[in-house]
């Protein structure tokens, strides 16, 4: 790869003369917003572009760029790394010089640099803005209702070369990089205000410790997205990240969902819609719902051959839950009505498969496959009692009163399946009879999320008891079978326990995250006596984080008979 020239981009009517460099016919104005500084950029790009590929997770196609604004204190040059960075150390000054000979890194490194003379600095602060952004024309290759198609960024939208406005400059990427140059100040704002917000509301809903996970997973969370489309039809596409490649993971999505019902519920319709345009049209051979649209991301191309990674109870689950709870914040009744049959169709398999769950993996597949999964069957009768209400809210009474006596017949017996009452402290198992077992019981925050009273309360008040009474130093594990646990799903627990029980779980988090000796992005799976990653898997970066805002998706849930447990 090389650094194409260093080109200044200038705002039309600015007083300074047309640049000299052009590149591929391309002259280098571009459109700022009004009253706007000049800016100047370095396009970096791979000389060979691999369109929807990655390597070690990174994008192999579309252009990178570093930009600052532009004036006379400003020198730039590209070129190897001793040259580029000796420039500078001996001279305080960049050399203005280009170099366009396309190499890989380790030869020569190409090195990219600006220089900005900032005078004399005393006491009063002298500051300097600086950009670096990727641009893609093209996102994702999606399989959608009329085959594979090429889905362009959303952002290109914004930026159309037809319009009145840049139609007079020459490129619309070129507008598109001084409009983001020249936005910093409205998106600072916009980013304190947000910060500002989460920051308050996590302080209100469970202190400063709970304001210190939140903060952290929301830029991580988001992260994972990209935008996608048109603005009358956009998609929002997931990465999975770490785990895997794979992109618009159901059961990623479900732990990240409490983040997008929190700040806008409408952006989980734009993650569910690609999974329901292709199940749709058929391009999956099983009754129950996919896992996920592709095993390399940005390739939303299907499994039309039905070779996924099967967790058909989970999904399912998810899916129904998901989509109620998107429709109750948004009164989007027309929304369940449009996919009702799909959604009745993958409730048949819950009604068939929940009470006696088969010996399969759930969304914690690195704990291996088993059967009569406690806290599985839970999802999955929580589903069919999410689908009854769906059945409810577009019309299909009878419908709707045949599922809900099946959920509520279903979980009277899950409790005799799956619950020790032969205790001092009575709890969930792992697995229906397992009586030696326990598990996190993270399932249990769906009835509360979307107001649905199945569960009875004395399996709320029986969880938040036990809980405290199976804490290491960081935390209560996943189940008996490791000591690692995820604090995605110990937040979903927290948010359903009472005030000492909640409080115990977000200090403790709190603390592991002050404490871990983990030494990548913030991780949602670790060791509860160690704190470090466990021996067997590390998960780095991952989008489930958005589970942090487990309790913050609480107060946009409906009424319901749920009480904190005291």
């Amino acid at each position: 790869m090389y650094p194409r020239p260093f080109r200044p981009v200038y705002v039309p009517g600015a007083e300074a003369p047309r640049p000299t460099n052009f590149i591929q016919g391309r002259d280098s104005r571009t459109l700022a917003k009004r009253d706007a500084g000049r800016v100047a950029y370095h396009e970096v790009f791979r000389q060979q572009q691999l369109t929807f590929s990655e390597s070690n997770m990174q994008a192999d196609w579309g252009c990178w760029y570093y930009a600052t604004e532009d004036s006379a204190n400003l020198t730039h040059q590209s070129g190897a790394d001793v040259d580029v960075r000796g420039a500078f150390l001996s001279n305080g000054v960049l050399a203005n010089t280009e170099d366009t000979n396309f190499r890989a890194i380790n030869d020569a490194f190409p090195t990219f640099g600006f220089a900005v003379n900032l005078g004399l600095v005393g006491t009063c602060a002298v500051n300097n803005l600086f950009q670096l952004s990727l641009n893609q024309q093209e996102c994702v290759q999606f399989e959608g209702a009329n085959g594979n198609q090429t889905v362009p960024c959303l952002w290109t939208s914004y930026f159309e070369s037809s319009t009145a406005a840049v139609s007079a400059v020459s490129s619309f990427v070129d507008a598109c990089v001084g409009y983001f140059y020249n936005d910093y100040k409205d998106g600072d704002i916009i980013a304190d205000a947000f910060d500002q917000k989460v920051a308050n509301d996590s302080k209100v809903a469970g202190g400063d410790d709970y304001a210190s996970l939140t903060s952290l997973a929301a830029r991580q969370a988001f992260g994972s997205l990209v935008f996608t489309n048109t603005p009358d039809a956009p998609y929002v596409f997931l990465k999975e990240i770490s785990s895997d490649g794979n992109i618009q993971t159901v059961d990623v999505i479900f732990p990240f969902h409490p983040i997008a019902l929190y700040l806008n519920p409408t952006l989980l319709r734009y993650m569910l819609d690609p999974l329901f345009i292709n199940q749709e049209a058929g391009d999956w051979p099983y009754m129950f719902s996919i896992h996920d649209l592709g095993s390399s991301f940005p390739n939303a191309t299907g499994h039309n051959d039905g070779n996924d990674e099967m967790q058909p109870l989970e999904e399912c689950g998810d899916m129904m839950i998901m989509t109620l709870a998107y429709a109750q914040r948004t009164n989007d009744n027309a929304y369940l009505a449009k996919h009702y049959s799909i959604l009745k169709q993958w409730n048949e398999y819950l009604v068939q498969e929940a009470l006696i769950p088969a010996n399969q993996i759930s969304t914690d597949d690195f704990a291996g496959a088993l059967g009569n999964q406690t806290n599985l069957a839970l999802k999955g009768i929580i589903g069919i009692e999410a689908f009854a209400q769906i059945a409810n809210r577009t019309g299909h009474a009878a419908d709707g009163a045949n599922y809900t006596q099946i959920a509520h017949d279903y979980i009277t017996q899950w409790e005799t399946y799956g619950i020790n009452n032969a205790t001092s402290t009575p709890h969930a198992e792992l697995s229906y009879g397992n009586a030696s077992s326990y598990v996190l019981l993270y399932n249990l925050y769906a009835d509360a999320e979307l107001g649905l009273q199945l569960v009875p309360q004395s399996v709320y008040d029986m969880q938040s008891a036990f809980y405290p009474t199976v804490f290491n130093t960081y935390g209560v594990p996943l189940d008996t079978r490791h000591t690692y646990t995820k604090d995605d799903w110990e937040l979903f627990c927290a948010a359903v326990a009472s005030s000492s029980t909640k409080a115990q779980f977000i200090s403790t988090i709190a603390k592991w995250l002050s404490e871990t000796p983990t030494n990548f992005a913030f991780t949602d799976l670790y060791d509860t006596t160690t704190g470090d990653y466990p021996t067997s898997v590390i998960f780095i970066a991952r989008p489930v984080v958005g589970g942090m805002y487990s309790l913050l998706a609480l107060n946009s849930a409906p009424s319901s008979g749920y009480v904190t447990p005291s």
